[in-house]
């Protein structure tokens, strides 16, 4: 029996949700080390399992059209830029408030789907995401008498750019780039970007800190590799409700490995963001039809 390319979305996006709940767990084991120095290590152990596949499959590493180059290089600054974001709020907020404004992503997604890719938005999809947005809020605390307030909104930075990242994913996809492709690049390209900080900022590295990062880039690449699978079987409004799994992922390392417990206010953050995760979701199902859904 044929697995619908939908169904296959929703399994690789739970797949990468816990691949990068351990990332972060880990990423916040390595101790005090610089963000750029994580993200540098991060990605050069994904690059080297991004080119062993392509080794290993024989996929030429060359795109169909010089045109999808500057998608692409979009796709890997958004992502690193989205990354150092999310790795700078790893280490210092409660790792499931992290992980939750990482999880912005999605209505990043559905925005800049509209202003990229011509993809409608609704008047229900705008509503819901002006509403998620307030829910973000709620985990922010925007205040200044909020130490966080910098980590956190470093962290929203970062779903922003999650979210314009996983766009041009979508859009790679849709024109043919293969997903072993498009994550070589952008890990390239990252360890590129962070290589000249990591020249002057670089501190010197226990073996645990070095195992921690080393389990950060594989835990990163099995969640990259995914969530690239994801978004190219299926669209963002279809199957990005089920990245939402990281949370319960994230706030139960987070409570075990570091006894991390939000705050009555980011619970009810929590609760908004994945409200209208549903109730966008399920409005979807009922606007595409029983139809739609079975094309894809």
């Amino acid at each position: 029996m044929t697995i619908p390319k939908r169904y296959k979305g929703i399994i690789y996006i739970c797949i990468s949700a816990l691949c990068f709940a351990f990332m972060a767990a880990f990423v916040r084991l390595s101790g005090d080390l610089p963000t750029f120095q994580k993200t540098f290590f991060r990605n050069f152990v994904a690059l080297f399992l991004a080119v062993g596949v392509l080794i290993k499959e024989k996929i030429p590493l060359r795109l169909e059209s010089r045109r999808l180059l500057f998608p692409l290089t979009v796709r890997a600054l958004a992502g690193t830029l989205g990354m150092i974001g999310n790795f700078y709020a790893i280490d210092r907020l409660v790792l499931s408030d992290a992980s939750m404004l990482n999880k912005m992503s999605p209505f990043f997604a559905i925005v800049f789907s509209y202003l990229i890719l011509k993809e409608k938005l609704t008047l229900f999809q705008l509503a819901a995401v002006i509403t998620a947005f307030g829910g973000s809020l709620l985990i922010i605390k925007p205040s200044l008498s909020n130490v966080d307030l910098f980590p956190a909104l470093a962290g929203f930075a970062g779903g922003m750019g999650a979210g314009l990242a996983y766009t041009c994913v979508h859009y790679l996809g849709q024109k043919g780039v293969k997903g072993p492709i498009i994550v070589s690049f952008f890990s390239g390209f990252s360890c590129l970007f962070c290589l000249p900080f990591l020249i002057v900022s670089y501190q010197h590295m226990s073996l645990m800190q070095l195992l921690c990062l080393l389990g950060a880039g594989v835990s990163a690449a099995g969640g990259q590799f995914s969530i690239t699978a994801a978004y190219t079987h299926a669209p963002a409004r279809e199957i990005s409700i089920y990245d939402y799994s990281q949370l319960i992922f994230s706030t139960s390392l987070g409570f075990f490995l570091f006894g991390d417990v939000p705050d009555i206010w980011s619970f009810v953050g929590y609760a908004v963001i994945i409200s209208m995760a549903v109730a966008n979701f399920i409005y979807n199902n009922k606007r595409h039809g029983e139809g739609y859904i079975k094309r894809h």
